[in-house]
């Protein structure tokens, strides 16, 4: 079991970034053009970042949505596998067994497209 927990964003904004910007929770709610509960809430950890708040984020604070959203996938994943392990076994398959013809990930370009070319 890992035992890093992954910081929530909500850590990261009232422990680091919020000293740095020099400016009050009402401040930064209002240049996010949310309420200040809302900032308030995620500050405490009870929100989680959503593709809104991430956008608003990443265009105000910096770093971008997908940095935002991947902070709070990372921490919800480590939370929900060490708090509530699902316990399913995987499954062994073969991409070759798929038959003839591009799967819809090498279509994509995503998995095994080299080896289906």
């Amino acid at each position: 079991m890992d035992h890093h927990i992954p910081p929530h964003p909500g850590e990261i904004l009232r422990e680091d970034i919020l000293p740095s910007l020099d400016m009050t929770r009402a401040e930064l709610a209002k240049r996010l053009r949310i309420s200040t509960r809302r900032l308030s809430d995620l500050l405490a950890e009870r929100r989680p970042i959503d593709v809104d708040l991430a956008l608003r984020l990443g265009a105000v604070v910096g770093y971008g949505a997908r940095y935002w959203l991947g902070m709070q996938i990372q921490h919800d994943i480590w939370r929900t596998e060490n708090e509530a392990p699902i316990g399913l076994k995987p499954l062994t398959w073969s991409h070759a067994a798929r038959g003839a013809g591009k799967t819809a990930a090498a279509r994509s370009g995503t998995v095994g497209a080299r080896a289906m070319n």
